[in-house]
């Protein structure tokens, strides 16, 4: 009987409750469970996936030890949640962090003129483009691995750090030439700023995602990790299949030729970086075409 009466007392409370809400709760409730939205699929096909799910199994078995009056495990479980929230800043730090440089990357600052990106013109970009697509063909040729990335509205300082410095007009030959093997820049990632190559052998984060296909090497991992961090597009060429693919927004499409690679930038950068999902869904569907 303990436990339907628990039950009777909790729809009680709950409808008790209800009763009292205002419209200004409602709207409370509605953005917490937007927040709560966007934080899961924050966390979706990550290891914290799993790290939740076991916080959720732990929280039932506390809720039915109190129930059935399990005091020791009832005592163990609610001495264990007392220091949960600290542990929860340690085993959630990577995910923790993503999601703060998400939040970050809001675009806040176009409403004050503040935003960032890439500040060539029309033709510039063009040309950046058609140059940038030539040479990921001719590299997919001959399977020379390749990993360019063209910042947008996140500056990306820390990784260009981390490379040589060019300062350099985009162009089809300096693209090919930098990532000939076994030249002190092949191995490394070149960043574009507007027209620029800015620099070129930059170290790029791994990302931390583990259902990734086995057949993705280091320069894909590299381009997903990036993307997930910052609203760049990283185009790669795979060294051992020939490969071309784009990393934006934590997700590859992969599979492009010169032609539909050319139309996926031109559409990537001349959209809002908030709407390049749905742009990257129309590149797959010109892919199976």
């Amino acid at each position: 009987m303990d436990i339907f009466e628990a039950l009777n007392s909790f729809f009680e409370y709950a409808f008790r409750y209800i009763r009292l809400l205002r419209i200004s709760d409602f709207i409370d409730i509605f953005i917490v469970a937007v927040i709560v939205y966007y934080i899961m699929m924050s966390l979706r096909g990550t290891r914290a996936v799993h790290l939740l799910k076991g916080i959720f199994v732990a929280v039932m078995i506390f809720m039915l030890s109190s129930i059935f009056h399990l005091n020791s495990l009832n005592y163990i479980l609610g001495a264990v949640f007392q220091i949960a929230m600290y542990a929860v800043v340690v085993i959630f730090q990577p995910e923790l962090r993503n999601l703060l440089e998400k939040m970050g990357r809001l675009r806040l600052g176009s409403f004050m003129g503040l935003a960032v990106g890439l500040n060539s013109n029309k033709e510039d970009m063009e040309t950046v483009i058609l140059n940038i697509a030539a040479a990921a063909a001719d590299m997919s040729e001959t399977k020379t691995g390749a990993l360019i990335v063209i910042e947008r509205d996140t500056r990306l300082g820390e990784y260009m750090n981390s490379g040589t410095v060019l300062d350099a007009d985009v162009t089809c030959e300096l693209l090919e030439n930098i990532f000939v093997p076994n030249t002190p820049l092949h191995d490394g990632a070149v960043i574009i700023r507007g027209n620029k190559i800015i620099t070129a052998g930059c170290v790029l984060p791994l990302t931390a995602n583990p259902n990734l296909s086995s057949e993705l090497g280091t320069r894909h991992r590299a381009a997903l990790g990036l993307s997930e961090t910052s609203d760049a597009i990283v185009v790669v060429v795979s060294e051992e299949t020939g490969k071309i693919s784009i990393a934006l927004n934590g997700s590859l499409t992969r599979n492009l030729n010169e032609t539909s690679l050319r139309k996926a930038l031109t559409k990537l950068l001349s959209a809002d970086p908030e709407k390049s999902s749905d742009t990257l869904k129309k590149i797959k569907f010109w892919k199976s075409k």
